[in-house]
């Protein structure tokens, strides 16, 4: 389970981040939605130790979540926006690399568990094309596959179907919703309302830092105006 407590940030005087407080329990998604510069990235990034926090507590599991270990303890993936593959690098080389680098696999264990990985991916075909030969789907797809390959027990995805074309989006759905029936913690920052429509997650509709208003996906789909706040920034309104 992750748990956030009161989690502030601000860059000099402006706040991006007031007072986040949730949980999240294994194998559950979280789709924090709202428009550019709410601050839903950003908590993301904080969770990568990208971005460092002014107050507040994070604990994963019970204990508290030492983000400074993130680096060396990989408790956490991130999937970016635009994915920050390694274009000259192949398909393979992309999960291989970190695998030997990091991880410190013999090169011959390391493509055992890219093949694997890319072939529950449907990259394996692609395996020798370079990552910049890939479309935007497969690119993301890899670019969760190079997450998974390090073992978090938490999964970040910001703005996974900005770059794609709107027809993929239920395939991106499906993907992210396989990852916490694999028992994943996922949270996902979007302002997509496409996307919230096809998963089972909890929502926190979020303005200028602020946690306004949260539904289960479902209870929305049901009831949608039993949040009026999410139904107006569904409809273009908010």
């Amino acid at each position: 389970m992750l748990k956030i407590k009161h989690l502030n940030k601000s860059f000099h005087t402006k706040k991006i981040l007031n007072d986040i407080s949730l949980t999240v329990q294994k194998g559950k998604i979280a789709l924090f939605l709202g428009s550019s510069g709410v601050g839903k990235s950003t908590l993301l990034r904080i969770l990568n130790n990208l971005e460092t926090i002014n107050s507040g507590t994070i604990e994963l599991d019970g204990a508290p979540l030492d983000l400074n270990t993130i680096n060396t303890t990989h408790t956490v993936g991130m999937v970016f926006q635009h994915f920050n593959l390694f274009d000259h690098l192949t398909v393979e080389q992309n999960i291989t690399l970190p695998l030997e680098r990091v991880l410190k696999k013999t090169p011959t264990e390391a493509q055992a568990i890219a093949h694997n990985l890319l072939q529950r991916y449907g990259l394996l075909e692609q395996k020798n094309k370079y990552a910049l030969q890939l479309s935007g789907g497969q690119k993301q797809r890899l670019a969760i596959a190079r997450a998974l390959v390090m073992q978090p027990k938490i999964i970040c995805l910001d703005e996974p179907t900005s770059a794609l074309d709107p027809v993929l989006t239920s395939y991106v759905a499906n993907n992210i919703q396989q990852l916490a029936n694999d028992g994943y913690i996922v949270l996902v920052a979007t302002h997509d309302t496409d996307l919230l429509k096809k998963l089972d997650c909890t929502v926190y509709l979020m303005s200028e830092g602020s946690i306004i208003e949260t539904a289960q996906s479902q209870e929305l789909r049901n009831n949608p105006d039993a949040f009026p706040r999410i139904k107006r920034f569904i409809a273009g309104d908010e």
